[in-house]
């Protein structure tokens, strides 16, 4: 009956552009921002005191590092022979019961401290002992210099779902990323958390071999190794020089691309506090850095240029203005040797004195199993006690879970309410919500008003409204309706919107930001725009950097709907309730929360806790960011907030899946 209703636009308003000019317009002010304390730095002093805030900011960011003064425990397994060195096979503990694998070369003949360079790998599942690193390492040790190169999480030898007995994972590399990383964002935290503490502690280790100078340790990788290196880059003090490859550009530029990054390459906040890549860069001033870029990349090679030139007067205040440059190989995404041959020239000139231009033919590399720090190849079932990402999100969520129960119930609740408003009313701009109706008609017995409104300065929402036609020009008490796929799925809750107007009330049908006809433009017909990396994805990884989040953008969008409401001459005013239903029904309790003018609040088929998704290993990626608000674990719980809306007597019903996993799917 309403499917003709599904497919209906919003006349007068380009409402399919304004999510994506509303983010490009957030981030372009908080990148100006940035830009401006960037140019107010006239002293080396004020670098200084520049490159601490990015120290600082970048820890909040990432929810702070787990402690680092914890035994390493490390284990030599093995080595394997090159022509000219050797290879040891390292497993150390950068957290208890977390095993790091690492491939550590040394030249032959090294009879003292020597400059060291530690290399993290990009998205190759095999990591460390994959060609394209395998490569870059025999460049590095062939110039000279002692080299480690680390299996990130998830890669390598690190699958953090490896099944022993099948001797396979499910899913690897990026999609554990993806998987584990979504997972740490409602406890404030950020995969390059994990990340970031794996190399600092394999930088522990290095200055633990008696063949490296502590004083004179590298740090190169390539997309996200190039994301690791940036990350260490900005907060360890002890590198001497950086080679960040396929990662360095900066925020505008890369929003042009329309691309989603992986779950290491979100810093939640770090946009709002003003920081960009070119502040990765001046974390590093006066020490070296070489850029790597390759000019055909879907990192734009444009961004890559202008941070290292905005960055070379920080280098001219020290007089060492020829240690940051850059250099570009005319080739695809990828560490090719080209890119390689300079990191061992640039290194070897700063952490050995001498410039090495290692021969190509000298290249042979090994059989991936030769380079196995396990029997097996991973880690997982190896070692009885080993610990996964997982496994340590789920000890992260029992520690939040711990504080808040030793609160007062009136302590938590205040605590967590007012964390909330500041989440949900985060940097909005008040504007006035010049409602209007734009299209009305007749289905069977039922009216539909069509209505728009501005919920902040430019981000219009839209709602149908549904009431019995015998009702016109009556006052009718509300229930505004908040769902997956808003008007664009009308059919599959008509049941609901029938038995709503036959009770006397209006069925207002809320499209909430990004949902229904407020959807963004797609590239093309075929796109899938909740999927993993998708057009919402995108908007919403966005939105974390500027510290904000979809959910929160969506809450808010709830409140302005009761505010909406409450104006409208066609609606009762002491009687406006809201229905949820699935993921986003979350959106419907937390808007309850905070505003008493909800009456009541109904929700089912909603997830019945944010922890209990966590402790899922498994779940169905598609659109799960947009129930995330980042930080709240720290503060309270979906039970939690049904609790107190119970308390006041506001939760009509909560219909919940059985499980985290079945509601997250």
């Amino acid at each position: 009956m309403f499917d003709k209703l599904e497919n209906s636009g919003i006349a007068h308003f380009d409402v399919k552009s304004q999510l994506p000019r509303w983010v490009y317009e957030s981030a372009m002010r908080a990148a100006e921002k940035g830009e401006q304390a960037r140019s107010a730095i006239g002293s080396k002093e004020e670098l200084r005191r520049r490159q601490q805030k990015i120290r600082e900011g970048l820890e909040q960011c990432l929810g702070g590092l787990p402690a680092a003064a914890t035994p390493l425990n490390p284990q030599i397994t093995g080595s394997v022979q090159g022509e000219g060195f050797r290879v040891e096979k390292v497993i150390f503990e950068p957290r208890p019961c977390v095993y790091a694998t690492a491939n550590l070369y040394i030249p032959d003949g090294t009879d003292g401290p020597r400059g060291a360079v530690l290399v993290l790998c990009g998205h190759r599942e095999q990591a460390k002992h994959c060609d394209e690193y395998q490569t870059v390492c025999h460049y590095l040790v062939h110039a000279g210099l002692i080299v480690m190169a680390l299996d990130p999480v998830g890669q390598g030898e690190r699958f953090g779902f490896y099944d022993p007995a099948a001797g396979q994972a499910p899913m690897t590399s990026v999609t554990e990323h993806e998987n584990v990383g979504r997972q740490l964002l409602p406890l404030g935290d950020s995969l390059a958390r994990y990340m970031l503490h794996d190399a600092e502690r394999a930088i522990d280790y290095l200055c633990s071999r008696p063949e490296v100078d502590p004083h004179r340790i590298g740090v190169t990788g390539h997309s996200g190794g190039g994301t690791q290196t940036a990350l260490v880059m900005m907060h360890d003090r002890r590198i001497a020089a950086a080679a960040p490859g396929g990662f360095i550009m900066n925020r505008p530029y890369f929003l042009l691309t329309g691309k989603a990054q992986d779950a290491e390459q979100k810093w939640p906040g770090f946009s709002a506090l003003g920081f960009d890549h070119e502040d990765i860069v001046l974390a590093m001033a006066p020490r070296p850095v070489l850029v790597l870029a390759t000019t055909y990349d879907s990192v734009p090679i444009e961004g890559a240029r202008h941070t290292v030139a905005v960055n070379r007067r920080f280098w001219d205040m020290y007089g060492r203005s020829g240690d940051l440059d850059i250099f570009e190989d005319e080739n695809v995404h990828k560490f090719t040797p080209a890119l390689a041959r300079a990191a061992a020239r640039f290194f070897s000139g700063h952490l050995l004195g001498r410039e090495v231009d290692p021969d190509d033919g000298a290249i042979k590399l090994f059989p991936a199993e030769q380079l196995w720090c396990t029997r097996s190849g991973q880690v997982v079932g190896e070692f009885a006690q080993a610990k996964t990402t997982h496994a340590e999100n789920a000890d992260r969520l029992a520690e939040f879970e711990v504080s808040r129960r030793a609160l007062p119930e009136r302590e938590l609740k205040s605590r967590a309410l007012a964390w909330l408003h500041g989440a949900v009313f985060y940097n909005r701009r008040p504007c006035e919500l010049n409602p209007r109706i734009s299209g009305a008609g007749e289905i069977e017995h039922l009216w539909v008003l069509r209505t728009i409104w501005w919920s902040q300065h430019g981000l219009l929402n839209h709602a149908l409204q549904f009431f019995d036609a015998d009702a016109w020009g009556k006052r009718l008490p509300v229930t505004i309706a908040v769902w997956e796929g808003g008007t664009s799925v009308l059919e599959t809750h008509a049941d609901w919107i029938m038995e709503t107007c036959a009770s006397g009330r209006i069925a207002m049908v809320l499209n909430p930001t990004g949902i229904g006809p407020l959807l963004p433009h797609l590239n093309s017909p075929t796109d899938k725009p909740f999927k993993r990396f998708g057009v919402i994805d995108k908007h919403t990884d966005e939105l974390m950097w500027l510290g904000d989040s979809m959910a929160a953008v969506r809450t808010f969008d709830v409140l302005r709907a009761v505010e909406l409401a409450a104006g409208l001459k066609n609606v009762d005013p002491d009687d406006i309730r809201l229905y949820g239903s699935g993921r986003y029904a979350v959106y419907a309790g937390l808007a309850a929360l905070l505003d008493p003018r909800i009456r009541s609040v109904r929700m089912e088929n909603r997830m019945s806790s944010i922890g209990d998704w966590i402790r899922e290993p498994f779940y169905d990626e598609t659109d799960s960011l947009s129930f995330i608000l980042p930080g709240m674990l720290r503060y309270f719980d979906l039970p939690d907030a049904d609790r107190w809306l119970a308390e006041e007597g506001r939760l009509q019903q909560v219909a919940a899946e059985e499980s985290g996993k079945e509601a997250a799917g």
